[in-house]
């Protein structure tokens, strides 16, 4: 029987969820939390799915740091269109696990070339109104 910990018996789906949680609180912080929260009278299994599966099975994963996870997140969130709420809290995970505002403008401009501008200058947008809650805006329009 193998005991990794993907395939581990033992592993409840309680269990999970505790992970997947400690997962998401360090890396979304109380984002992530309302989420969770908004689900709770409409589909609190899919909460459960987001929580267990996605953060403590999928993002936890030790092959990527998470950065390079929010990296991957932004570019496909970019590339699907109409994502911008989610777009909001992983921009905000992304500077929590330590991007810079440069570097996702950076990623969000390289996304202009394979999902095309109008993606691009939307999650360009939601990256503006992070980086101005968190007063992270440059100061001059220089380039």
């Amino acid at each position: 029987m193998s005991t990794s910990r993907n395939d581990d018996a033992a592993t409840t789906r309680q269990e999970r969820f505790e992970r997947g949680l400690a997962v998401l609180t360090s890396v979304d912080g109380e984002a992530g939390q309302r989420v969770i929260d908004s689900l709770a009278d409409i589909h609190p299994e899919l909460a459960h799915q987001v929580v267990a599966w996605g953060f403590g099975e999928i993002y936890s994963r030790p092959g990527l740091p998470p950065r390079d996870r929010q990296l991957v997140t932004l570019g496909m969130l970019t590339a699907l269109g109409g994502c911008e709420p989610q777009l909001e809290v992983h921009l905000n995970a992304a500077l929590n696990v330590g991007l810079t505002p440069t570097e996702i403008t950076e990623a969000l401009l390289h996304s202009a070339g394979y999902c095309g501008f109008p993606k691009a200058l939307n999650a360009t947008f939601v990256a503006k109104k992070v980086f101005g809650e968190r007063g992270l805006l440059p100061t001059d329009s220089a380039a």
